[in-house]
């Protein structure tokens, strides 16, 4: 029988959290900064696509309070798919959402990674001194 790994002192996929959290915050930030070039190419903020760009950056800033869901990741690559399609109505929007949604693909990854480790028990903390 196989020995199971000793778990990490602290538990890395929890602060994981706070990664998503900020990457959230930031890509709203990014997204309510794109609402001057919406009022100057996408028929105003008071048009639907203002007002789509207004929600999305609301989302992911409430999105934030709720990333211990199970449902949370999808819901973020939801929101990333929702920026893609202004690829026809206004590109440079769209170009955020690529460009957010390779940084989130990259981040899963990261913590795929980690938890594999984790599991085999090669982490720094899970190492004897």
């Amino acid at each position: 029988m196989t020995e199971q790994p000793k778990p990490p002192a602290k538990d890395p996929l929890k602060s994981f959290r706070g990664v998503m959290a900020g990457t959230l915050i930031m890509e709203a930030i990014v997204v309510a900064l794109a609402l001057p070039v919406v009022a100057q190419l996408g028929g105003g903020l008071t048009s639907g696509i203002g007002w789509a760009v207004i929600a999305i950056a609301v989302v992911m800033g409430v999105l934030c309070g709720f990333l211990s869901k199970p449902w949370a990741v999808p819901a973020i690559l939801v929101l990333q798919g929702a920026l893609i399609a202004f690829f026809f109505a206004l590109p440079a929007v769209a170009v955020i959402g690529f460009v957010f949604l390779a940084l989130w693909l990259w981040l899963l990854w990261l913590r795929r990674d980690v938890a594999r480790r984790m599991a085999e028990g090669r982490l720094p903390s899970q190492q004897e001194q």
